[in-house]
């Protein structure tokens, strides 16, 4: 991959959604796409190109799992953004990156760094 990323950023906070967006501008990367639910996501992993999207764990519509099951499917990484659930995520997602909150600059700098020198 390229050292700029498009990323899509599926996060139902819009705030939150701003200020990863933010990040990933300042960071030198652009934003293929947004999504806030289950529902919104999965159309957009089959007609967005990206390289790598942040996903967060609850979304308007439920947990993200579908979606994540989606990405696999498609053949594209992500992060999963948490605040710490409480449950683990289920096994055949277990080693998914996490992206911790609180969101910092350089948090989400060193987490998509793993992207850029693939």
């Amino acid at each position: 991959m390229a050292d700029s990323l498009s990323v899509f950023v599926i996060e139902d906070e819009p705030l939150i959604s701003m200020m990863i967006e933010d990040f990933v501008d300042l960071l030198g990367h652009e934003i293929a796409g947004t999504a806030d639910s289950i529902a919104g996501a999965l159309p957009q992993i089959a007609d967005v190109a990206f390289d790598v999207a942040i996903l967060d764990v609850h979304l308007r519509d439920g947990v993200c799992w579908p979606v994540a099951d989606a990405l696999v499917a498609a053949g594209k990484p992500f992060l999963i953004a948490t605040g710490g659930f409480v449950e683990a995520p289920p096994a055949r997602h277990a080693q998914a990156r996490l992206l911790s909150k609180p969101f910092t600059l350089d948090g989400v700098r060193v987490a998509l760094e793993e992207f850029t020198s693939a």
